[in-house]
């Protein structure tokens, strides 16, 4: 990985939406340590203030409470502040509650629709888009490159909004000169994450482990997954703000490597030194067989390799959990 100059960011106003939210937390963490001043925005739906307990002991963080998807809200912000760089990380997230309120996560494009015509506005530096694998669908090839084939699903309303998020910036660039790209986000775990019923496989494999119970895997546990570390995707985030090779642009950010989800609960069931025997289920709707992707692109055009071998994540975000906080 070669050296990337941050300087930019020191003594500018990055404004991060979702920034209560386990990604974005860590990313508002990162920037602050780089030497910016943070805005962040959050409704507080599903991210919590918890996540922001370090932020706010810092001088340079300003924590507003807002709906990204009001236009009015939105624009406040941009008022009150000098607006250089926008993370925009909001959404409805989620497995379980895309299936149980589909409908709700088309709000998305609104907030999306409404930060890139306010960051058009006000000249805004630099736009990225927080989008995710679920673009690609179930997918077509192995791995999945972000100028092959989709293949998604148009019952699955989120990877259908992060499209549309994705359109909208690269179309921001080419006509407006909003400098701006997309990162398709593969699975990110780490300390922090939502380890409840409505949260991400590795918090709550981690959270039953714990508790002496068996990992529930949907389906027959040969599905495939990326597994990237929070650490390594918030810092591909703060790389891809500062290559100008980025614009106009989406990116993959994931290792490259699979994991079955049955591997995922035998390194969790090591980790707890419990002998978990994974119990079975039918498998939900939308959800995809495999996912793998390409970072070639990555690589090349954001100079990032990831750091955190699984097993290290692992380790580390089991050790995260066991000190009380699942």
């Amino acid at each position: 990985m070669t050296n990337v100059d941050y300087r930019a960011l020191q003594g500018s106003t990055v404004l991060v939406t979702g920034a209560a939210g386990f990604i974005g937390s860590h990313l508002v963490d990162r920037l602050l340590s780089l030497g910016a001043r943070v805005v962040g925005v959050d409704n507080l739906s599903t991210g919590t203030d918890q996540n922001l307990a370090e932020a706010r002991r810092h001088p340079e963080f300003v924590f507003v409470r807002a709906d990204v998807n009001r236009f009015e809200e939105v624009a406040q912000i941009f008022s009150a502040h000098k607006i250089d760089y926008v993370f925009h990380y909001a959404a409805v997230v989620g497995v379980r509650i895309v299936i149980e309120r589909p409908l709700e996560v088309f709000k998305d494009i609104d907030g999306i629709k409404f930060l890139l015509a306010l960051a058009h506005a006000h000249r805004v530096k630099k736009f990225v888009f927080a989008s995710s694998s679920e673009a690609y669908g179930e997918p077509v090839e192995l791995p999945e490159r972000e100028e092959g084939v989709l293949n998604v699903n148009a019952d699955d309303p989120y990877g259908l909004t992060k499209l549309v998020g994705e359109n909208m910036v690269r179309n921001y660039w080419r006509r407006f000169g909003l400098p701006g790209c997309s990162l398709r986000f593969f699975n990110v775990y780490g300390p922090r994450q939502n380890a409840s019923a409505y949260g991400f496989v590795v918090g709550i494999f981690m959270k039953r482990a714990l508790a002496g119970a068996p990992p529930v895997i949907f389906g027959d546990g040969k599905a495939t997954r990326d597994f990237v570390f929070i650490s390594d995707n918030v810092e591909a985030g703060v790389h891809a703000l500062l290559a100008d090779a980025a614009n106009g642009k989406t990116f993959n950010i994931g290792s490259g490597r699979q994991t079955t989800i049955n591997e995922l609960a035998e390194k969790i069931a090591v980790l707890s030194g419990k002998p978990l025997v994974p119990v079975h289920e039918p498998e939900r709707a939308i959800e995809v067989r495999y996912r793998c992707p390409d970072v070639t692109r990555m690589r090349e055009l954001l100079a990032f390799e990831p750091q955190v071998p699984l097993d290290e994540g692992l380790r580390r975000t089991y050790d995260w959990f066991r000190i009380g906080h699942a």
